[in-house]
């Protein structure tokens, strides 16, 4: 069998045939290292690949008991480069943590492992995962695959473009206001939030703690939903993570009658479409809620009036939260040090070079709303517009809508370098940092092209919900079989 050809079946039928033995242990390593080859995806090439380490995968593989129990049984995963691993660098995109190696693993990295998995390779981003194009990559630019004068998108950037590249079908990132969602958007594949405290924040490094989740990236939803499923769960070393029973997320993939969503309220947020939106992007949103309705699936409009306020919200909780978890690179405990005079002297030295333009433009935003005099004027009054905006998905929710149907970005990939004023980049965020900001799950599927490009559709659920979230990316996914990807 092809390297193509065995990484365009699912993520579980490839898992299922390694652990029973059908397929070599190391078919679909050796298929994803291949591809990783054939489609220059390291350095020189697309940049999305940073760290590679194929003969610790090789000896992975060859090291796995193969049981039924193994979901990912051999399964090749791309990991974001702010995931602690043991066996790659793991330096966030910066030179600040050039050749830093963890000595300890995360969470997630451990669950993948225990399924059967191998870590071949961590990817590029924007540095300390602070961008919407993976352009402030301190290992360079991220190309996208389809066009490599456009971006991918960011800050999960390297992850979403291995696997639209084929490189892999299941790679993690990390979101903190949608950097899955996003480049998933960008690239034309699945990209999945999960609700905060449903996955392991241990060994991610921190950007803004209240924000930060990894999500999971996936060639089709199925592939997405079972590597959500693998990760997700609570976590005695994450207090954040919550004792909630995690469902089988994959239960609705097989699915069938004419109307599988019988009985689903889908809601349309007015505050997403907006006049300014693409006209050619709407009618792609249009379809798909056209198709939601033909499947049984009740379409309504509804509203979520703090929307225009997400923004400006994140842009001061985000910045405060980095500005205090970055304090910890210093030049005196791990990572780049950088003589200078003094002690004082050393840490300005340090984080001068250490740090790119974008993670020091946030460092001194955030220093500057939470300093004495600017405290209750920015930050106070942020978080307190923060549960206004959480408020608003629970009052939809309460009023018996089940999945929120909305566009993931407001563009396309655009050309890389075509971005140079900061707010300009930050409105890539617009309709995915409210989910961070509440809390709430949500996903991102291709549902279309505008000019050749891919166009993402978001779906949003309740707290926890990510089953009813799935069951609708399935049955839209299958509606609108190849017209999500001309």
């Amino acid at each position: 069998m092809s390297d193509s050809l065995l990484l365009s079946r699912s993520v579980a039928e490839v898992a299922a045939d390694i652990a029973s033995g059908r397929l070599p242990r190391d078919a679909a390593l050796d298929a994803s290292l291949a591809v990783m080859e054939s489609a220059n995806a390291g350095p020189g090439g697309l940049n999305a690949v940073l760290w590679s380490d194929a003969e610790g995968a090789r000896a992975g593989v060859a090291a796995l008991t193969l049981n039924p129990e193994q979901r990912l049984a051999g399964i090749a995963v791309a990991v974001k480069d702010n995931i602690a691993t043991r066996t790659m660098p793991t330096t966030c995109g910066s030179k600040i943590l050039e050749g830093y190696v963890s000595p300890f693993e995360a969470t997630v990295i451990a669950r993948l492992r225990a399924a059967g998995a191998v870590i071949p390779m961590k990817t590029n981003m924007d540095e300390f995962a602070m961008g919407s194009s993976t352009e402030n990559s301190a290992y360079g630019v991220t190309r996208h695959p389809m066009d490599h004068t456009r971006v991918p998108g960011g800050s999960s950037g390297g992850s979403a473009a291995v696997v639209a590249a084929g490189v892999t079908r299941i790679a993690l990132g990390s979101e903190t206001g949608g950097s899955v969602r996003q480049p998933a958007a960008f690239c034309g594949i699945v990209g999945v939030k999960p609700t905060y405290g449903r996955v392991s924040r241990h060994g991610l490094v921190a950007f803004a703690s209240s924000l930060d989740q990894v999500g999971v990236f996936g060639t089709t939803v199925d592939d997405a939903a079972l590597g959500l499923q693998v990760i997700a769960g609570v976590d005695p070393l994450d207090s954040t993570t919550l004792d909630v029973p995690v469902a089988d997320y994959r239960a609705a993939r097989g699915a069938t009658g004419d109307q599988p969503l019988a009985g689903v309220v889908i809601g349309r947020p007015v505050e997403y479409f907006p006049e300014s939106l693409d006209p050619r992007m709407r009618a792609l949103l249009d379809r798909s809620a056209d198709h939601l309705r033909a499947l049984g699936a009740e379409v309504r409009d509804v509203s979520l009036p703090h929307t225009s306020l997400a923004i400006p919200v994140y842009y001061i909780v985000a910045p405060a939260e980095a500005s205090s978890n970055l304090a910890r690179f210093d030049g005196v405990r791990y990572g780049l040090r950088v003589e200078g005079d003094g002690l004082r002297g050393m840490y300005e030295a340090t984080r001068s070079q250490g740090f790119g333009p974008e993670v020091t433009r946030r460092i001194l935003l955030g220093t500057y709303v939470l300093s004495a005099g600017y405290y209750d004027a920015y930050y106070k009054r942020a978080m307190a517009v923060r549960r206004l905006i959480a408020d608003d998905f629970t009052k939809v929710f309460a009023g018996g809508v089940h999945v929120l149907l909305t566009p993931t970005t407001p563009s396309t990939a655009f050309v890389a370098g075509s971005r140079s004023d900061p707010y300009e980049m930050y409105m890539s965020d617009i309709f995915t940092a409210t989910a961070n900001l509440a809390g709430v799950p949500a996903m991102s599927q291709p549902i279309g092209r505008i000019d050749g490009l891919p166009v993402g559709g978001q779906l949003l659920a309740s707290h926890f919900d990510e089953a009813t979230m799935f069951r609708v990316g399935y049955a839209l996914e299958r509606a609108l079989g190849t017209e999500a990807h001309t």
